[in-house]
């Protein structure tokens, strides 16, 4: 399943060169008769391959842009030139990238977890840039850290432990160690909630690919950034875009509702969609069947509109 899809991404990815920082970035041309360019932005534990099906899908409505972020999808980190993952920094490459890239147009946004906040925090920086957004797709996205549904002393735990092995000493020692490809492994057979339809074959497939992504992103910048959203709030400043929350129901992870109320607070247009999702945390959209769930007939309207 990956590696058939993987194939075919391959024909659509080009390198990117932005401040000294090699990445790459997929690129799937706009269908006929459709004028819309869609920005794709993953987060955290994530590269270009296992979002491949959600850009297919959102290549029906335009042209679609997916390009990895430092430190994520195995891009050179902030670090590699003495910069930190801050999201500042991070909002600061997004708003070069789309310079670069989208010189004279305009352009929807769809942004998945960390992603989102990386998106919000460069429209509040960049009011230039936000004149040339249209849409804003939110797909589990958060806008503060009070959103989180965290215990006290779990909240407490993972910011102390996201500060600790965001140390470089730290974090190569907890890279060699606790996330051995072995260990991770043993930690997914025993402890994932896999669906449990999957045949045997396509679970040790997933786990394969949980190993890989947890070995080609940078240990330090996800540490680093999940410490910035346990502290995170863009509430601070408002976006003159319309928001559309695309939501889990099954989702216990984040609290839909309070969601719901900071973003309506940031942007001036809002939309919430609730979608079904199996029970199991753990999925690959590296196929444009899977991703269609994602996607509401309401957004799909929208998204037809340009």
């Amino acid at each position: 399943m990956i590696k058939t899809k993987k194939i075919q991404l391959d024909d659509f990815i080009v390198p990117i060169n932005i401040n000294g920082l090699h990445g790459r970035m997929l690129r799937l041309p706009s269908p006929k008769a459709r004028k819309r360019e869609i920005l794709l932005i993953y987060g955290q534990h994530s590269n270009l391959e296992r979002y491949f099906g959600l850009a297919e899908l959102f290549n029906d409505f335009g042209g679609v842009t997916m390009p990895d972020l430092p430190g994520f999808g195995g891009m050179g980190s902030f670090y590699k030139i003495g910069e930190k993952p801050t999201l500042d920094n991070l909002a600061d490459y997004m708003a070069t990238f789309i310079k670069l890239r989208y010189r004279g147009r305009r352009l929807s946004i769809a942004a998945i977890s960390f992603g989102f906040a990386v998106v919000t925090r460069m429209l509040q920086k960049y009011p230039d840039i936000a004149k040339k957004i249209d849409l804003v797709i939110s797909i589990s996205g958060y806008v503060r850290h009070d959103e989180f549904n965290l215990g006290r002393s779990r909240y407490f735990l993972l910011r102390f432990g996201s500060w600790l092995l965001s140390s470089r000493l730290l974090s190569v020692f907890f890279r060699n160690i606790a996330l051995h490809p072995y260990v991770i492994r043993g930690y997914y057979k025993r402890f994932a909630e896999l669906p449990p339809k999957l045949s045997a074959s396509d679970q040790q497939k997933i786990i394969d690919f949980e190993v890989y992504l947890w070995r080609c992103n940078d240990l330090r910048t996800h540490m680093y950034t999940t410490n910035a959203r346990l502290r995170l709030d863009n509430c601070t400043g408002s976006v003159k875009i319309p928001v559309w929350y695309v939501h889990a129901d099954m989702d216990v992870s984040l609290d839909s509702a309070v969601v719901e109320q900071h973003m309506q607070v940031v942007f001036s247009d809002f939309h919430a969609v609730s979608v079904k999702r199996e029970a199991g945390k753990f999925y690959i959209f590296g196929d444009k069947k899977t991703a269609r769930k994602l996607i509401s007939p309401q957004l799909r309207h929208v998204l037809r509109q340009i």
